[in-house]
């Protein structure tokens, strides 16, 4: 017996691990007929598996209606193993000493214009993701007309924040930025109008040492500017997903779920 089930073929299911599109993901369903996908991407240095140690908890404080859900969480394509991680992964490479090197200068705004590199690659392999998952969600909608949750923590929510403005396919209903910061501002600021229909959750900390609350701001700001639902969540903490940022999530996905019924 796990935490995700209290007796074999009952519901949420056990966790399984599928190929979608050309990442390899954890996919746990609500129950036999979910109707709302939510996909979370880890942050970089992060197991695949990452942020799946979350399901039980916001399916525990969903309640029933997390019969709606099932919860997709992609692997980043990029094994860190020669990097001294055994099980990190990353959407792209980063070069962490000169981000380092920025912060402790106050120049890391100059990564904000910055497009970084295999962005492009990391964004086209998601959207396969995303699309395969709309496209095989029970009951045949079409994907269209799902109103799916995507989102992720530092690196994930760069990468889900690039997919929604940059990407070919719908836009999701929810957007989640835990931890997230300011990329493309340029690519991004153009292509703001995709994001009419959706509400973005951000979360940051005021003392994060990995991306600066700054350029939380930057972004949020930016968001704002172009008329973006934005509800920002700042915490007096570092690099991390806080609690209160979690329940607004579970709130989203609440209403989402009730919409739907």
């Amino acid at each position: 017996m796990n935490a995700y089930q209290k007796s074999a073929g009952s519901y949420p299911s056990r966790p399984r691990i599928e190929t979608i599109g050309s990442l390899r993901c954890i996919v746990v369903d609500g129950s036999a007929e979910p109707r709302i996908p939510v996909i979370l991407c880890h942050g970089y240095g992060a197991p695949g598996d990452d942020l799946a140690s979350l399901t039980p908890h916001l399916i525990e404080w969903i309640g029933r209606d997390a019969a709606a859900l099932r919860f997709v969480y992609p692997e980043a394509p990029h094994d860190l193993s020669d990097l001294g991680m055994p099980q990190g992964r990353a959407w792209w490479p980063l070069n962490m000493a000169a981000m380092q090197e920025l912060l402790q200068t106050n120049r890391f705004s100059e990564l904000h214009d910055a497009e970084p590199p295999e962005i492009d690659v990391a964004r086209g392999a998601l959207q396969e993701t995303v699309e395969a998952v709309l496209a095989n969600m029970p009951g045949s909608p079409a994907p269209e007309t799902i109103p799916y949750c995507l989102g992720g923590f530092s690196q994930g929510a760069m990468l889900t924040m690039d997919l929604s403005l940059r990407g070919t396919m719908p836009p999701p209903k929810t957007l989640v930025q835990f931890s997230g910061t300011l990329v493309c501002a340029n690519q991004w600021k153009a292509s703001l109008s995709r994001l009419s229909r959706t509400k973005v959750l951000q979360s940051h900390g005021r003392i994060d040492p990995i991306l600066p609350f700054s350029s939380a701001e930057a972004l949020r700001d930016l968001l704002r500017e172009g008329d973006v639902d934005v509800d920002f969540v700042a915490f007096q903490g570092p690099h991390t997903i806080e609690t209160d940022a979690l329940f607004r999530v579970v709130e989203r996905l609440r209403l989402q779920a009730a919409e739907t019924a």
